[in-house]
């Protein structure tokens, strides 16, 4: 009762002009932030930071909040109208959502991932508000030999994302693990940096996203000459009607819980999340090799899990002054220029902060799906943009994203040599999805392997219950579908010798 006591003044907070100003401002800039690669929720955040310092804490919060959320969802336009994901997150929103804009459909992909990323966000929000201290306290007891097999885990769903091509798929993840070994490691080992200064701290991923995903787009399309322009039957996409979505609620809903609970682990974030919710719903489907062929049920796993993992994220931060993810480190900062100490003690000073704060994360969510139908429109004309004018804008975009990042001509130049990559790989049957994945689950993996091995050495990642049971999941995981492609391999093979 004492929670929807605080929760109801926190809605009456926020019922002032000022803070949904500020929400539907955040939401704005933030659906802006996450559509535009080169950019990611935590960037975006901290863009606005600055602004915030003559505001009042609760209301700075919430613009910041705001932000963090929207764009969330901001990545997956991109990544459905032209394969080019805004953030890290949305690349599985790609894996169905731009062949179903090939197929026609940009208006099926747009729309699904708006309702799930509004539900997913619902769900996490209000886990985030009735669970917080609980589920914080169960995840401060995980040991780096826990936060090892989540990674090893998220390593493995490589083995079903791949289909039949398994091996391929394989070959990425180790071909991302290996990059992820250049530039300075926790002993201050310098590996295979060759002497050049800018890979001392590795690879930075925002210009390795941009050039597997947007420019090995674009050199595969020229490759091909695909400058044809979408056409669509009355000049509109057809949206997804009631049923459709009523058809999918078990996928958005398994999939918020998945995104929620995974981004609660610091370190996680909403890319293992959509990961690993886009694989269990694979398994769990009735038709799994229509995933990555314009799946509405990948589409949906993979938004719904990117935005539950914002409420998820924000439970350590508020509960024990943990950030979760790298944009709840920027609120960290964001809380301290306020004078606020994130942790425990911040539900008993600053009560009307915490649940003014929740509040808005549920209006936010209504915000961003009005504002998600009021642009459906102009997203589905980015895919109608003459492919002379619109390659040549991708790539400029692409460029622009990369030098961004750190004003630097070698974040460009990685962005190009990626891009080269990613085109050779799609060009011999490659996925390039699993090279990120390798890239960011590498550098939790190793990480926490160290700290684990120190602490109880090698076999105490099988005499710990928790990470014994994730791991053994992992490697069943990894053997299933290799077997099951190789007993239909057979079946196929004998139908066609009669």
């Amino acid at each position: 009762m004492e929670i929807l006591t605080h929760l109801l003044e926190g809605f009456g907070y926020i019922g002032g002009w000022a803070p949904m100003i500020a929400i539907v401002t955040g939401v704005i800039f933030g659906i802006l932030a996450g559509a535009m690669p080169g950019l990611s929720p935590s960037m975006g955040v901290a863009l606005l930071v600055p602004f915030t310092y003559a505001l009042d804490p609760s209301l700075a919060l919430i613009l910041l909040i705001s932000i963090y959320i929207a764009a969330n969802y901001g990545g997956s336009i991109t990544a459905v109208t032209i394969n080019a994901p805004g953030t890290a997150s949305a690349v599985v929103t790609a894996f169905d959502g731009y062949p179903l804009t090939k197929k026609g459909k940009p208006g099926v992909g747009l729309g699904i991932s708006l309702i799930s990323s509004t539900v997913g966000g619902i769900v996490g929000t209000l886990i985030l508000i009735f669970f917080s201290i609980p589920l914080a306290k169960v995840t401060l007891k995980f040991h780096p030999a826990e936060y090892f097999a989540l990674a090893f885990f998220g390593l493995t769903t490589v083995a079903s994302l791949g289909g039949k091509n398994w091996l391929k798929a394989f070959t990425a993840v180790f071909l991302g693990l290996l990059l992820r070994t250049i530039g300075m490691e926790q002993t201050g080992v310098n590996r295979f940096s060759f002497g050049v200064t800018e890979l001392f701290d590795g690879f930075n991923l925002i210009p390795i996203l941009i050039g597997l995903f947007a420019l090995s787009e674009v050199f595969r399309q020229f490759e091909a000459h695909e400058f044809e322009v979408q056409k669509f039957e009355g000049g509109k996409s057809p949206w997804p009607s009631i049923p459709e979505y009523w058809r999918l609620k078990w996928t958005i809903l398994r999939s918020s819980l998945i995104g929620t609970i995974i981004g609660i682990f610091p370190g996680a974030g909403a890319t293992i999340a959509s990961f690993i919710s886009y694989d269990v719903s694979k398994r769990m489907s009735k038709n799994p090799d229509e995933y990555g062929n314009g799946s509405p049920e990948g589409v949906a796993a993979a938004e719904a899990s990117n935005s539950s993992s914002v409420g998820g994220a924000l439970v350590p931060l508020l509960t024990l002054g943990i950030p979760g993810s790298a944009s709840t480190a920027v609120l960290i900062g964001a809380l301290m220029i306020h004078d606020l100490d994130p942790g425990p003690r911040l539900f008993e000073t600053a009560p009307e902060v915490v649940y003014g704060l929740f509040a808005s994360l549920l209006i936010a969510n209504f915000v961003l799906l009005a504002l998600g139908l009021l642009g459906s429109k102009l997203w589905i004309k980015v895919t109608q943009v003459p492919r002379e004018v619109l390659f040549p804008l991708i790539f400029a975009v692409s460029i622009i994203g990369a030098f961004a990042v750190n004003n630097s001509m070698f974040d460009v130049a990685t962005c190009v040599g990626f891009g080269v990559l990613g085109w050779l790989m799609r060009r011999y049957g490659y996925p390039v999805a699993p090279v990120v994945l390798g890239i960011v689950l590498g550098r939790i993996a190793e990480e926490n392997f160290r700290n684990a091995v120190k602490m109880g050495g090698y076999e105490i990642f099988f005499t710990r219950p928790i990470s014994l049971t994730i791991l053994s999941v992992a490697v069943i995981s990894v053997i299933f579908p290799i077997v099951r492609g190789m007993i239909q391999g057979r079946s196929s093979v004998k139908v066609d010798t009669r």
